[in-house]
Formats: C-alpha cells, structure tokens, sequence
C-alpha cells in the first residue's frame, strides 16, 4: 500500500458562512460547507495534505479526466446527535470501495487510513454545518481525477484526491415510482458497473430522463445481455421482501456493492429475518407482484439511505405495491439505522464511529 504524509495543513475560512444556512429546508446537494480538503499523487507518491477554504478548481483543458473519464467518487454521511456528538457510519469501508474503484480504474490506492483521518479532520472542522434534523446529515463526497495535461489514452500519472462536504435533507421526499429497463443498460460483464466511476452515471442519464418524462422517478435497471434480471435502480440497490424472505441481487460484476444494502442485510438477518442474494428473474419478480406476493419493495444507498417504492411499471403496467404501513419492514429499517448513526441506538456491529475534538 503506498504511504502518504500524515500531517495535515488547515487554512481556515476568515468568516464561516454556516449562519446563511437555513438548516430545517435544504436541498440535497445544492449548498457546501466552508472548507474541502485535497491531497496531489505525482511521481509514484501521494502529497501533503491539506484544508482549504472551498473554492473553484483551476485546471488545464488538457486535464486527462475530462477526455478519458478516469474519475470515481464515494458518497458517505456524517450525523450529529442533540448534544453534538458528531458520527460517521462505516467509513472504513468507504475506504476500501474507493481502492476497489480505482484499481479497476487504473488509479492509485488511497491508504485507508489516510482516507478516514481526513474525513474525520474536515468533518469536524465544519461539524456546525452538520444538521441534526430527523432525516438530514452531511453528506460527503470523497473523489479522485486523473490530472496529466496530455491528450493521449493512456492511465494518468497524476492524481488529485478530494472531499468536500454538504449539508442535506431527504433524497427523495416520498414513495418512488420506478419503470424496468429493457433497452438501454448500465453496466455489462467486463465493464465497470461495480466500481463507483463516474462515467457510470454519465451512462444513465438518457434513459433516466425519459423515464422521468413518463413519470417515473427512477429506472430498475435490467442485465444487458439478456434483460431477464434484476439488477439496480439509478441511484440505489434493490430489495424485495416476497413473502417473509428479502430478495436482492447478488453484487456480481455489473452492480455496485452498496455500503447502505450491506447495511441492511447484516442488520436484517440480526433480527431474523431471511434474505436471500440471488438472481431476481424480472418474469418471476412480476409474478409475485401480479399474485400479490411482493409486500415491500425499496432501494437503498448512501444518499436515498431507505427510499419506499410505491410502483414497478414494466412492458407498460403499473404494478402498486401494498400502502404503508409503520410496523413494515422497511419502515422500521429506516427508522432503526437513522437511530443508530445517531448513537441513539446500541451499535452491535461496530460501525458507527464518535469524532472526538
């Protein structure tokens, strides 16, 4: 694993703009936090680190990311509890998909270490931006682009490692609508769909903007061989609870291995429930919707953390999934992990980490 330095230099803001902030109304994504931190990889090395005011990058129209894609990213959250305890949730593991990413990607490994200790030094640099609302956090965005100024394709030789930060609420504000993709793909067998690549999400765009234009909030996407699987939404992983058992599709080479459905899964079978990582058949998925059968379905990541699926639309049918109910499954995951990246929970598993000043 390739070292890096392990002191941080920090130039702080001279006013902090946090008190603009209306923190009960935020939307997701569209206001950042004071400061971000960045850190060069050139010469086979990674290089001081360092906190800065955030601010606009200046880069060459040559930047190598721009015309080849090698940039990944991660989504990660920060929570904070009425007496300002401050909490990530799993960043070790954050940690590791990230060097997952970038090994498929051509990119240099990130020391884990390393990645935790500036998340933990930015996050609470600006741990005021942190809302303590019931469905908000800051979210974190850790990211790294090639930067060679050179038009040729071939792996870059430099590197920029960022993360800022920014304060949200709810990704989706109700039940979702989804359609089942059968045209277009995400990710095929070789490619890489189970990296968090940037280009990943370029790829989806088209096909998400005219579900939405159908009235969809989001697409199923389908293996692209075949179309005959399951495999994930736009912005999540998938779960189905059929019967008393949790389906979802095994994290083969075209999906993302979700932080958040890992999550699920672990907590889920603590509590007894059955689950099965399996291929989902979209004829049998469709079955079990038609006998009523399927009695919750959700998606599950980082950003949209639990979001409840109302309808799965496929070969153009709505099927509507049961209302809600507070003792469903879901319901009651989402409410428990909100509770536990809060410390308001015991953490059995060990992932919820305290920041100390």
């Amino acid at each position: 694993m390739l070292t890096a330095p392990t002191d941080i230099s920090i130039e702080k803001v001279t006013q902090s703009r946090v008190k603009e902030m209306n923190m009960d109304d935020i939307p997701f994504g569209r206001y950042f936090s004071d400061h971000m931190f960045e850190m060069e990889y050139r010469d086979g090395s990674w290089g001081p680190m360092s906190i800065r005011p955030y601010a606009p990058l200046s880069l060459s129209p040559a930047t190598s990311a721009i015309h080849y894609g090698q940039s990944l990213f991660e989504g990660m959250k920060a929570y904070r509890d009425l007496d300002g305890q401050v909490y990530l949730f799993r960043p070790s593991a954050n940690a590791l998909r990230l060097n997952a990413s970038a090994e498929r990607l051509c990119m240099p490994q990130l020391p884990p270490e390393i990645f935790v200790q500036a998340i933990k030094s930015l996050v609470m640099l600006d741990k005021e931006w942190i809302p303590n609302k019931a469905g908000s956090s800051l979210y974190i965005r850790p990211f790294m682009f090639a930067t060679d100024d050179y038009i040729g394709v071939k792996p870059s030789d430099t590197y920029r490692f960022m993360i800022f930060t920014c304060p949200v609420g709810p990704y989706y504000n109700e039940p979702v609508k989804v359609k089942i993709e059968t045209m277009y793909s995400r990710a095929c067998e070789g490619g890489v769909g189970r990296a968090k690549a940037a280009g990943n999400y370029a790829a989806s765009l088209y096909p998400a903007q005219k579900a939405k234009e159908e009235g969809y909030h989001q697409l199923i996407w389908t293996d692209a061989k075949e179309h005959k699987y399951i495999e994930e939404s736009g912005t999540m992983n998938v779960m189905f609870l059929i019967d008393d058992t949790l389906y979802t599709p095994v994290t083969s080479g075209t999906i993302l291995p979700g932080i958040t459905r890992d999550s699920v899964l672990k907590i889920a079978e603590h509590w007894g429930i059955r689950t099965m990582e399996t291929s989902v058949h979209v004829e049998e998925l469709v079955r079990a919707l038609k006998m009523g059968r399927v009695k919750e379905a959700f998606g599950t990541g980082t950003a949209a953390t639990i979001a409840r699926i109302k309808s799965i639309a496929y070969d153009g049918v709505d099927y509507e999934l049961p209302g809600f109910k507070e003792d469903d499954f879901s319901i009651r995951m989402g409410n428990y992990m909100e509770d536990l990246k809060r410390g308001n929970e015991p953490d059995p598993f060990g992932w919820v980490v305290p920041l100390i000043d």
